[in-house]
């Protein structure tokens, strides 16, 4: 009798089980803390140098964080790839956006999703112009994700990444959601090891958002 062959837990997995049983919940928190808002105006003000045309990767889009702020903020037409371990949470990102497009006359962005872990994602080499992520890193050995996201990105590429920092509040976090945050000077030389970080941006400190995270602009050499 032949066996079936054993699928392989990857770092991550159980990230996506769980996030499968709270993705309401998480996305009411980002609708409370208004952390898209501060994104929206991060992008706003410092607006990535992409072509016409641009692919862009969302690794690890939650409820659509992320991808919600470039629909709303970027000024030409791109290609948005939005990739999450969790269904559920694929589910509520997918509704939110089309609940965008019917704000909109017409939609110039293209927008799909794919369930993927972010340590091995279904893209080849060079697919994308600029690849974004927040909130995934954190589940997974850094440079594992920073190498695979590396990978996915073309030379020349940008890679912006919102990562957690140590504070009261995200130790808090940490435990509600169960990741660890990485180590600030291990951010600047794992990020260092594929990219030339650009730019380290802090929030300012009224903004909810700078409670918890730092945003690293990187381009891939």
């Amino acid at each position: 009798m032949k066996r079936r062959k054993q699928k392989i837990a990857e770092p991550g997995d159980d990230a996506g089980i769980f996030y499968d049983r709270i993705a309401q919940f998480h996305d009411l928190t980002f609708k409370f803390n208004q952390y898209g808002r501060s994104i929206e105006r991060y992008l706003r003000r410092h607006p990535m140098p992409l072509p016409l045309g641009a692919h862009i990767l969302d690794a690890g889009c939650g409820t659509g964080l992320l991808t919600l702020a470039l629909v709303r903020t970027l000024a030409r037409p791109a290609y948005i790839t939005a990739v999450d371990l969790s269904a559920s949470s694929l589910a509520v990102a997918r509704k939110a956006v089309e609940e965008e497009k019917q704000k909109k006359a017409r939609m110039k962005h293209e927008i799909s999703f794919t369930q993927a872990n972010v340590l091995a994602l279904p893209f080849a080499d060079a697919s994308f112009d600029l690849v974004v992520t927040s909130g995934v890193l954190e589940y997974v050995p850094l440079e594992d994700g920073l190498a695979e996201l590396a990978r996915t990105l073309a030379p020349g590429g940008y890679l912006l990444h919102l990562p957690m920092r140590p504070t009261p509040v995200s130790r808090l976090l940490e435990k509600m959601y169960r990741f660890k945050t990485h180590p600030p000077q291990e951010i600047t030389a794992s990020t260092s090891r594929f990219f030339h970080v650009v730019n380290h941006h802090r929030f300012p400190p009224l903004d909810p958002i700078s409670w918890t995270k730092t945003a690293v602009l990187a381009q891939k050499a």
